[in-house]
């Protein structure tokens, strides 16, 4: 009788125990649904990379291979407060406070000396020149700061405070 009892426990119990090895992931199924099927973007993936000529939502700051662009923001003292400090928070470090490119970090990047902002090529250099410079870097020498300074007002900022030191230079 004892063994009867113990079979039909059995029989009853192993169905309960292949249920909790389910549902506690000891057995894992994979189940096939329509999400698991098309493309997606998961939590911890890289998202997708724009398409080739895409703009952005706020309008393109530049069109790569048309040229530089032109400055639309006026020299104003709001611009060019607002550019002295991002250049003293993104520049100063290798461009020095007077853009002489004696910054404190110069003297580490003995290699490739940051360039003096005050003469030479970038006083003749228009202003889109700058600010593509400032958005892209130089490959080996300069970091791109777009995304220090993401929004193309804040660089055309920097440009304004960049051209208001090399005019006190000049002088």
């Amino acid at each position: 009788m004892t063994k009867r009892i113990l079979i039909l426990l059995a029989l009853v119990a192993s169905p309960f125990i292949l249920g909790l090895l389910f549902t506690y992931d000891v057995i894992k199924i994979d189940w096939i649904s329509l999400m698991e099927i098309q493309p997606s973007f998961q939590p911890m993936e890289d998202p997708l990379p724009l398409p080739a000529g895409s703009v952005p939502i706020s309008g393109a700051a530049y069109v790569a291979g048309v040229g530089a662009p032109v400055n639309p923001v006026p020299a104003d003292e709001t611009s060019l407060a607002r550019g002295e400090q991002l250049y003293n928070t993104n520049c100063a470090l290798c461009h020095g406070a007077g853009g002489e490119g004696n910054g404190p970090f110069a003297a580490f990047l003995s290699a490739n000396r940051p360039a003096n902002l005050t003469q030479g090529n970038p006083v003749s250099i228009s202003d889109g020149a700058i600010f593509i410079t400032i958005t892209n870097g130089i490959p080996g020498r300069m970091p791109a700061l777009n995304g220090n300074l993401p929004t193309p007002r804040e660089r055309w900022d920097v440009v304004n405070y960049v051209r208001s030191l090399q005019e006190s230079a000049g002088q």
